[in-house]
C-alpha cells in the first residue's frame, strides 16, 4: 500500500504550564513568569506581543484569584504557541461561577473587556464532572 509521499511542513508547538497559589502573589508571579517565557521564545519583554500576552495572563490570573478561588486549590496557567497564535489558558477551581463580559460602563468587569480587545477570541470551557473550569484567550503573534 502506497502512502502519501508529499513532504509535510514541520510544525513547532511550544508549551508552558505552571501551577500558582491562588493568591495575589501567585497572580503576580504568573504574569512575571509568562513574560520570561515569552522572552525565552523570542518575544522581547517590551515588545507588543509579549505585552499583549502578559496583559491577558494578568487579567485572567487576577480573575482566578478574585472570583475562582477555592480553599486548598491552586490555579494553572498554560501557554501554547502554534501557528502564529498563543493560546492562554487559566484554570481555577470555582466551577459554579463563569466569567461574563460586562458593558463598558458597568462597575467592575473591565479586565475581560481588556482581554476581549487584546485577544483574537476568548471563551470559557466548563468541565462537567471536573473540579475546575478553563478560561482561555488566543493572541495573534508575529513569528
Amino acid at each position: 500500500m502506497q502512502g502519501d509521499t508529499r513532504a509535510q511542513e514541520a510544525v513547532t508547538v511550544r508549551t508552558f504550564t505552571q501551577l500558582f497559589s491562588c493568591t495575589p502573589r501567585g497572580a503576580r508571579l504568573a504574569r512575571r513568569l509568562v513574560a520570561h517565557r515569552m522572552d525565552a521564545w523570542g518575544f522581547a519583554y517590551d515588545g507588543d506581543t509579549s505585552l499583549d500576552v502578559t496583559l491577558v495572563v494578568a487579567e485572567l490570573a487576577a480573575n482566578a484569584v478574585l472570583h475562582g478561588r477555592v480553599r486548598g486549590r491552586d490555579f494553572r496557567v498554560r501557554l501554547v504557541l502554534r501557528d502564529g497564535l498563543v493560546r492562554v489558558e487559566v484554570a481555577d477551581g470555582r466551577t459554579d461561577r463563569l466569567p461574563v463580559l460586562r458593558a463598558p460602563g458597568d462597575e467592575g468587569g473591565r479586565g475581560l473587556l481588556l482581554v476581549a480587545a487584546t485577544a483574537e477570541r476568548w471563551g470559557v470551557e466548563p468541565r462537567p464532572g471536573a473540579p475546575y473550569k478553563v478560561v482561555w484567550a488566543e493572541v495573534r503573534v508575529a513569528c
